[in-house]
């Protein structure tokens, strides 16, 4: 029998069985579903980590020289704690240094940043992030502004009192008049408002738009840290990936001298990059696919059974038409694939439905919840690919008892 003959007949089985072929299909329908769904949320998951968390704190083909880790995602012991805490700040003075030993084309940055009360006189003050930055920290950042203007390099080098406000501040601080050209109040000091910066969106309910930027010599830079020449990290983006290992282990180099350790001593200062800022999610993250795609995986058994089931029914209900096609020079391998691909076909039916399912699931999830959820292709792929494995593994001993009927015995049969 041709194959889409065969599919046309178990799609007319389907139309004219219609509540017999949904409840048959409900068990691969159910498990598609979850796995669909169950998936889109540790995708979206895994995609708001890059792109919203770690993608915002640290810039593409970039990585941080820092005293200690940044971002830490996941379990970090008292001991690796305590010996952060024993490891000395990176300094002013290592910043020069470690920028003569960057390859060429190379963009560096220093920055020192905390929290800190912000006020102007059309609002009471607000807490926000303050960061004093130096070198190409906003081409690195790839941030601009909506309004007004950036630093000047002559603003940089001089240290003066210009910043660059988040929206979400704007907004607070200067609710009723336009803020370029007014002052906020830091620490005591005035500083001129020259331009607004573009919002950074946000992650896990923390905005990233409450934030002012100053050039790091400026009065604020005193503020941020209790050690004076102390800073926060140095930032070095390379032009292409395949240069970080290489500007990486440079800066390495400087520092480890710097800090005289011997080849056998560790760092004691940290470069972290996205991946590295990752790594801990990216294990968890391979083990909650592996659990999205085996918990279903009961569902599926069910529907398998329940479509060998209904399978091993309809061989014995249709015993009679089975002789007539043997009778007629239907062969063996005839019967047995006709039985396969409806067996197929109304699993592939159930998979559709669950993949339908699944993504309203997903889609309902992210309106009603700060979960993020993506319904990534490859799973709906996997679904159908599911849906007509079920199907064939189902069908297998059906079919091989359909077509070793003996057509007289069958014809027999009423």
């Amino acid at each position: 029998m041709p194959f889409f003959e065969a599919v046309r007949l178990a799609l007319a089985t389907i139309r004219v069985q219609k509540l017999k072929s949904f409840f048959t299909a409900l068990g691969v329908c159910i498990g598609v579903m979850f796995l669909i769904a169950v998936v889109s949320i540790v995708d979206g998951m895994g995609r708001y980590m890059e792109e919203d968390l770690v993608g915002k704190l640290i810039a593409v083909n970039s990585f941080e020289l820092r005293h200690r880790p940044n971002i830490n995602i996941g379990d970090v012991d008292d001991a690796t704690w305590r010996e952060y805490a024993r490891r000395g700040r990176i300094l002013e003075s290592d910043v020069q240094p470690v920028v003569d030993a960057l390859p060429a084309g190379t963009r560096w940055s220093m920055y020192s940043e905390a929290s800190l009360m912000v006020e102007s006189q059309y609002s009471r003050p607000r807490r926000a992030q303050i960061t004093a930055v130096g070198g190409e920290y906003f081409e690195i950042k790839r941030l601009d502004v909506t309004a007004g203007r950036l630093f000047t390099p002559g603003e940089i080098s001089q240290g003066s009192s210009v910043v660059v406000i988040g929206p979400d501040l704007m907004k607070r601080l200067f609710p009723t008049v336009d803020a370029l050209g007014r002052q906020v109040k830091i620490g005591g000091k005035f500083y001129t408002v020259v331009g607004i910066g573009e919002s950074q969106g946000s992650a896990f309910g923390m905005s990233f738009d409450n934030y002012v930027y100053a050039p790091f010599r400026s009065p604020v830079h005193r503020l941020l840290n209790a050690q004076s020449n102390a800073i926060d990290a140095v930032v070095v983006q390379t032009e292409a990936a395949e240069a970080l290992v290489e500007a990486q282990e440079s800066v390495r180099a400087v520092m480890r001298g710097r800090h005289q350790l011997r080849p056998s001593q560790k760092d004691d200062f940290s470069l972290q990059t996205a991946d590295t800022a990752l790594e801990f999610w990216n294990k968890i993250r391979g083990y909650l696919v592996l659990a999205g795609v085996a918990l279903p995986a009961f569902g599926l058994v069910v529907g398998a059974i329940v479509i060998m089931n209904i399978m091993l029914v309809a061989v014995a209900e249709r015993t009679h038409e089975i002789g007539i096609r043997k009778a007629l020079g239907a062969k063996r391998r005839d019967i047995m694939i006709q039985f396969l691909i409806e067996a197929s076909t109304l699993s592939t039916f159930g998979a559709a439905l669950g993949i339908a399912a699944g993504a309203g699931l997903a889609l309902l999830i992210r309106e009603v919840s700060p979960m993020p959820t993506y319904v990534a292709p490859w799973s709906i792929g996997v679904g159908v690919l599911i849906g007509a494995g079920v199907g064939i593994l189902s069908g297998v001993y059906p079919a091989s008892r359909a077509s070793l009927l003996d057509p007289v015995v069958a014809l027999r049969q009423e």
